[in-house]
């Protein structure tokens, strides 16, 4: 059933338009700001130039771009993303360039303090603004249509792998309890979230009313979390009034400091049956959503920082790139579906 099931997907995928090149460009949005954003843009381009390597260093493959190229003329839905906790854009490289070819504009910040780019640990602590950098994307790229092309406002979906998860599923109006969060630690203090809870600033007074607050941005009409984490500080309550869309891709592999029934388990039990879709993808463990591993990779990694080095291991044998061919028979299907216009609806690149 499995293989049949996966063939139907797959023949999905091929049905669907392809576009060949994708634009790539880097900024920065408010650099004078307390909290400056850098920002990643792909998108459909039909700019006819040298392609390069996004995205690549020694232990990472990267993918074919072509920098600063002009965007294409079209309105076009958007995708965010939001990267795990130490992550990058470069993690979700893979899925930007897939999304591209199918006629999206996707953009991807760097979190500030829960980035490898900037590991700051008071920017770190401000947990409640990663959802909110995913909200100044948006208004930029509505605001400003020549940075990556024209968006259509009313077809807008958030992915996030690991913390950035969490970051989606409060931009879905999921509420979080700082309290709760730390009385379910009590019971489960092997967990990777409750380890770093402080580094987040969820064990601080000052930071509970503010991780408590409503993060919903109306305009997200549809969410996928990757393996997410951090979860179960969601309230059951608001998680049960949650009205978009959302797809839960977990890791087949368990491993007891982020255990996927335990983790995007809790949402799949406590969102609306009708919104929820939930899948245990085989051969996936938690890094399997990152990029694909260089041979050399894990090696590479593990001189530089012991023990991380499983950052490329993945549950089977079957190779990344399998499991990111079955990450996207799930999502692409999901976003046609929960994007596609209501009937009577006007399609507007303007946001309003």
């Amino acid at each position: 059933m499995y293989r049949f099931m996966m063939t139907l997907l797959f023949s999905f995928i091929l049905a669907l338009p392809a576009y060949a090149s994708v634009g790539f460009r880097q900024l920065t949005l408010d650099p004078q700001r307390a909290r400056p954003l850098p920002i990643t843009l792909w998108y459909p381009t039909s700019a006819n130039a040298p392609q390069q390597a996004a995205g690549e260093n020694a232990a990472f493959y990267g993918e074919s771009v072509i920098r600063d190229a002009v965007p294409d003329a079209g309105v076009r839905p958007l995708v965010l993303l939001s990267h795990g906790y130490g992550g990058s854009w470069r993690n979700l490289n893979w899925l930007a360039v897939a999304l591209v070819a199918q006629g999206y504009r996707v953009a991807a910040p760097d979190h500030p303090g829960t980035s490898s780019e900037n590991a700051d640990p008071a920017a770190a602590r401000e947990l409640w603004q990663r959802p909110d950098d995913l909200t100044r994307v948006l208004d930029a790229l509505l605001q400003q249509p020549a940075l990556a092309g024209r968006i259509d406002a009313a077809r807008v979906a958030a992915i996030g792998h690991s913390l950035g998860g969490w970051t989606v599923m409060a931009l879905a109006g999921a509420r979080f309890s700082a309290p709760a969060f730390l009385e379910d630690c009590r019971q489960h203090q092997a967990f990777s979230a409750c380890k770093v809870a402080d580094k987040l600033g969820i064990t601080s007074s000052t930071s509970a009313p503010r991780l408590a607050a409503n993060f919903r941005d109306a305009r997200i009409r549809a969410v996928v979390a990757l393996d997410a984490g951090v979860t179960r500080g969601f309230t059951e309550v608001t998680l049960s009034h949650i009205t978009v869309p959302v797809l839960l891709l977990a890791a087949e592999k368990e491993v007891p400091e982020l255990p996927a029934s335990l983790e995007s388990g809790f949402l799949a039990a406590h969102l609306p049956p009708h919104r929820v879709h939930f899948y245990r993808l085989p051969g996936a463990n938690h890094f399997s959503f990152m990029q694909r591993c260089k041979p050399e990779g894990a090696a590479i990694i593990e001189r530089a920082s012991p023990g991380d080095g499983m950052i490329c291991q993945d549950g089977d044998a079957r190779g990344r790139a399998v499991i990111h061919q079955a990450a996207l028979a799930r999502i692409l299907p999901f976003l046609t579906a929960a994007l596609k216009p209501a009937a009577g609806e006007t399609r507007s690149a303007s946001g309003r």
